[in-house]
């Protein structure tokens, strides 16, 4: 999967177009089988291959890493014969294309201003999350609801980490599992950008090593750039609630995001809440 130097890019590759033809079956698009009895589910690479307009051993090459010449244009047409959204072909051609790299960046810090703009979202969590799902900067609320980020230890202050290692997630997502999907596939998401990041590749191995469900659920192959959805929650303290959240990427620092959480003015979770914040700065 990962040392703790750099992803194997090609293994990958590998797995993401192995898992997406598995996803596809050849009724799907018209394909006959004939009562093929097959070893594996979905499209054969032949199959694809054809659906894509290219050789057999040029696509064999390119999934197995040994084609590192390919043109965008022929990645747009096995996107299309996959079936790809456009968050999968993106994560395609930056596997596939391993020139296009971003630079390592260890240290990490919130686009200047960010703060002040979280402390006056007086009514609703919000924080802003960088670089392997690493929590950057957070207002009141959102510490009062995810659990208290200053008293994490730089180190482990990654949602990743939070979600998969520290026991408290599981009573505070009701819905642990969806949680856990989103954080892998924004992991995945940035495993296409940014290959190189040893920090990254050290973060999934440990991941993989210390939680069986992040292995798991690792090996579905999910990617996904999340922008807006909603979590049902159980906090010790308000009980049960539901929020809604818009996630926005940053036009200076296409890493970071600013995921804010919706609160209805006036509402009872809303009144709840400011106690909750107002007890926990005491």
């Amino acid at each position: 999967m990962a040392d703790t130097e750099e992803v194997d890019r090609q293994a990958e590759l590998k797995a993401f177009l192995r898992s997406r033809r598995a996803r596809i079956r050849p009724s799907d698009v018209g394909l006959p089988t004939f009562g093929d009895r097959r070893r594996v589910p979905g499209l054969r690479r032949e199959e694809l291959a054809r659906l894509a307009g290219i050789g057999v051993d040029y696509y064999i090459r390119l999934e197995q890493g040994r084609n590192e010449k390919i043109s965008g244009e022929l990645l747009d047409a096995i996107a299309r014969a996959l079936r790809l959204d456009p968050v999968e072909r993106a994560h395609l051609h930056n596997l596939a294309r391993p020139g296009r790299r971003g630079g390592h960046r260890p240290v990490e810090r919130a686009a200047p201003g960010l703060q002040r703009l979280l402390d006056s979202m007086t009514g609703a969590p919000a924080y802003v999350v960088g670089r392997r799902t690493r929590v950057l900067a957070w207002n009141r609320l959102a510490a009062a609801v995810f659990g208290d980020f200053g008293a994490v230890p730089d180190r482990d202050r990654s949602m990743a980490r939070l979600v998969f290692l520290a026991p408290a997630a599981r009573g505070l997502y009701r819905d642990w599992e969806v949680k856990a999907r989103d954080v892998i596939a924004r992991l995945r998401l940035e495993l296409g950008r940014h290959p190189e990041d040893p920090e990254l590749a050290a973060l999934i191995a440990e991941l993989a090593q210390e939680s069986a469900d992040f292995g798991r659920l690792w090996e579905d192959q999910q990617v996904l750039d999340k922008t807006h959805g909603g979590y049902r929650l159980h906090h010790p303290r308000i009980g049960r609630f539901s929020l809604d959240f818009r996630a926005l990427r940053l036009p200076e620092e296409p890493d970071q995001l600013l995921v804010a959480y919706i609160v209805e003015p006036g509402s009872a979770l809303e009144a709840a809440m400011r106690r909750l914040a107002r007890a926990a700065s005491e």
